[in-house]
C-alpha cells in the first residue's frame, strides 16, 4: 500500500504523490517511460531510499519505521544483475542464502532447486564470467528467491534478454503467483505489462525544478 508518496533527487521529484495498492497473490504492472519514476519507488518500496513524504507499507510493516521487517518479506531483482562475477552459479545462491541466514542444510537444498526451476543446473558450477548476459540476468532472479519471499519486486525484468529467455520469465512469473507470491513488475510497454498483471498503473515524466 502507498498513499502519496514523494521522492525528490537532487532538482528532480523523481516520484510526486503515488497512490498504489496491490492485491496479494497478484502482478502490479508500474508502467512508464524512463524518468518517469519507477525504480525510484521500487527502491524507496525495498526500503533502498526514504521518502521526503507520504507512507508505504509492505504487506503490513512500514518502509521507514519498520524497514528490517519489510526486509524479510521482499526480494528484488533491479535492472541489472547484482551477481557476483567469480562465483559459480550455485555459490551465489548460496551467499544470498547465507546472508539471509538460513540453516545451511535449507541453503544447499533450496539453491539446488532454485538452479535447476530456472534452468541453469548444466552451468551452475562455472564463474558467472563465463555466462552470457541474459544467463546472469536468470541468476538474478532465483537470488531474489533464495528465501522465499511472499512480495516480489522486478525493476525491468527483460532488460537484457531475447524473446526465448523473456517468455522463459513470464512462465516463471505465472508459477510464482501460482504459489502465492504478490509480484510488482515495472515495464516501459504496456504489451509485455498486459500479458501478465491484473492491474497496471502508469506514471507521468518526472518534473524538474528550477
Amino acid at each position: 500500500m502507498v498513499e502519496g508518496l514523494r521522492k525528490q533527487l537532487g532538482n528532480v521529484k523523481a516520484v510526486d504523490g503515488i497512490d498504489l495498492a496491490v492485491a496479494r497473490g497478484t502482478v502490479f504492472g508500474l508502467l512508464g517511460p524512463n524518468g518517469a519514476g519507477k525504480t525510484t519507488t521500487v527502491r524507496v518500496l525495498a526500503t533502498l531510499l526514504q521518502p521526503d513524504a507520504g507512507r508505504a507499507e509492505v504487506l503490513g510493516p512500514d518502509v521507514v519505521r519498520e524497514p528490517d521487517a519489510v526486509r524479510r518479506r521482499i526480494g528484488l531483482a533491479g535492472q541489472y544483475a547484482a551477481v557476483d562475477a567469480n562465483l559459480t552459479g550455485r555459490e551465489n545462491l548460496r551467499m544470498v542464502g547465507l546472508l539471509a541466514q538460513l540453516p545451511r542444510g535449507e541453503i544447499k537444498r533450496r539453491a539446488d532447486e532454485l538452479l535447476e526451476r530456472f534452468g541453469l543446473s548444466h552451468a551452475s558450477d562455472r564463474p558467472l564470467r563465463t555466462y552470457s548476459g541474459g544467463m546472469r540476468r536468470r541468476l538474478d532472479i532465483p537470488a531474489s528467491l533464495v528465501q522465499r519471499p511472499p512480495v516480489l519486486f522486478l525493476d525491468e525484468p527483460t532488460t537484457g534478454l531475447d524473446i526465448s529467455s523473456r517468455n522463459e520469465l513470464w512462465d516463471m512469473i505465472r508459477e510464482l503467483v501460482e504459489d502465492g507470491t504478490t509480484v510488482l513488475l515495472t515495464r516501459q510497454y504496456l504489451e509485455e505489462a498486459d500479458r501478465l498483471a491484473q492491474r497496471i498503473a502508469v506514471l507521468e515524466f518526472v518534473t524538474v525544478i528550477e
